[in-house]
């Protein structure tokens, strides 16, 4: 079950700027900046109350935030969900038809991750989060 939104998803061409603009917004320094070399992204993020903003750059010009801003531009990525048990809500979705396009994974911030298809969440890239 879907415990509450873990965080929004934004993928930027310049990790530096979007986190001035951010902080500027948010009113708050991003807590937590890190590297994630099996994702070829650089994360930003920002604490919103019991939810968080993550945002992702590109370490290579192929990677999928790469593509995804030639693609669509910069702006949201992703959603993510914090679930208890990312095994036991994999299945449960598998089995009302949803297909994932990544993951069990380790992914930024201490996760677990896995994406599911956007086709089948109304083009939604959906993320489901839990602690490793």
């Amino acid at each position: 079950m879907m415990k509450r939104i873990e965080h929004i998803g934004i993928a930027v061409r310049d990790l530096d700027s979007a986190e001035r603009i951010f902080e500027d917004i948010l009113g708050v320094p991003p807590f937590k900046r890190e590297e994630v070399p099996s994702e070829s992204v650089k994360v930003s993020f920002f604490q919103t109350g019991e939810s968080k903003v993550e945002l992702l750059e590109s370490t290579s010009v192929s990677g999928p935030i790469a593509e995804h801003i030639e693609k669509r531009g910069e702006g949201l990525h992703h959603i993510a969900f914090f679930v208890d048990d990312l095994m036991e809500e994999i299945e449960r979705l598998k089995l009302l038809g949803y297909r994932l396009i990544s993951g069990p994974k380790e992914g930024a911030d201490q996760k677990m991750i896995a994406f599911l298809h956007p086709a089948d969440s109304s083009k939604v890239l959906v993320e489901l989060c839990a602690e490793r």
